[in-house]
């Protein structure tokens, strides 16, 4: 699988964004319900001195997860420890940390449906007791202890909240499910991070940014930084409209914040198999990408713009991806038409 630029999972190159995050409810642009249900919690939880419901925050990578945990521990006003769920590996790691925690601290973990299983059942009593259970000894002499934790707050996020077991997801509080954002939110953000990076933007470019940035804040920071790289070499470091496209021309990211993967996904189904349908082995083997990768990178994009539908049969082109390659459908096509 190549590195794509639209790619919304954090990188490397994306570490420079930490920057750019959001620190208050005022800052944060986007999700406003959201945003306003949890300052609600979080002042009851103040006003009572206790700690905030365990949040369950799930929802497509890049949209802010880490940086919402961030920002509910400061509105807290208390410590916010990171981790992953892949990073726990024994149970005695997650003692670790939670034996750590102070009163109404706040502990983030990422990828929380990736929780070894036997982590998970440590994790149950402290989550709704607030203590751990520790077994000493092994065989008859073995004795289990019980010891109490501090209050805290569990913040756990997901991309893929389906694989939650049903005792985990049933334990959060608050559960909240983050959308993509709107051009318009996109726009704020990254006129907001050229003002942090001090970079001159103008505002048909950052809107021309926006709406390539397949709705999420982490792309848009990506393109935002790459354009910036073409504004300095061509234009005075000024971001304009022409510029903005011919940058993103020569990205290969298109008007519906397509890249090179996406097009050429769609061409294969299109050229070598009449516009499907076409099964996911089949169409992985022709494409020499692994399944999953289809199924869980490329698709969701493609089938949220409407240019793929699944069928029981198979995956089908729709008129509308037609139009976007500008390619006239062959007369024995099964064309798939979604307004």
């Amino acid at each position: 699988m190549e590195e794509r630029l639209i790619d919304s999972s954090f990188r490397q190159e994306d570490y420079e964004e930490v920057g750019l995050r959001p620190r208050s409810f005022d800052e944060y642009v986007g999700q406003e319900k959201v945003k306003e249900n949890l300052m609600v919690f979080i002042e009851a939880a103040k006003q009572r001195k206790e700690a905030l419901d365990h949040v369950l925050l799930y929802g497509p990578p890049g949209l802010g997860k880490t940086t919402l945990s961030g920002i509910i521990a400061s509105a807290m006003g208390v410590n916010l420890k990171v981790t992953s769920g892949p990073a726990i590996e024994k149970p005695g790691d997650l003692a670790a940390i939670l034996t750590n925690l102070g009163p109404l601290d706040v502990l983030f973990i990422d990828e929380i449906h990736r929780l070894n299983r036997a982590v998970e059942e440590i994790l149950y009593p402290a989550m709704e007791d607030f203590a751990l259970d520790i077994i000493i000894g092994k065989g008859p002499s073995a004795r289990s202890i019980r010891l109490d934790l501090s209050t805290f707050t569990l913040i756990g996020a997901t991309t893929r909240a389906g694989l939650l077991t049903s005792p985990l997801r049933d334990r959060f509080g608050i559960i909240n499910r983050l959308e993509l954002y709107t051009h318009e939110e996109l726009k704020k953000i990254i006129t907001r991070s050229a003002q942090i990076l001090n970079i001159q933007i103008e505002d048909e470019a950052a809107y021309e940014i926006a709406s390539r940035a397949r709705g999420t804040p982490r792309i848009a920071n990506r393109l935002l930084r790459r354009i910036r790289d073409f504004a300095q070499v061509r234009s005075n470091g000024v971001i304009d409209l022409s510029t903005t496209q011919y940058g993103l021309e020569a990205l290969e990211v298109d008007e519906k914040g397509l890249d090179r993967v996406d097009r050429n996904l769609l061409y294969c189904i299109i050229q070598k198999f009449g516009g499907g349908p076409v099964g996911l082995d089949t169409l992985a083997a022709s494409t020499g990408e692994e399944s999953d990768t289809i199924e869980d990178v490329y698709e969701p994009f493609l089938m949220q713009l409407g240019f793929l539908q699944k069928t029981p049969r198979g995956r089908k082109v729709t008129r509308l991806a037609y139009q976007h390659l500008k390619i006239e459908p062959e007369q024995d096509a099964q064309i798939s038409i979604i307004d």
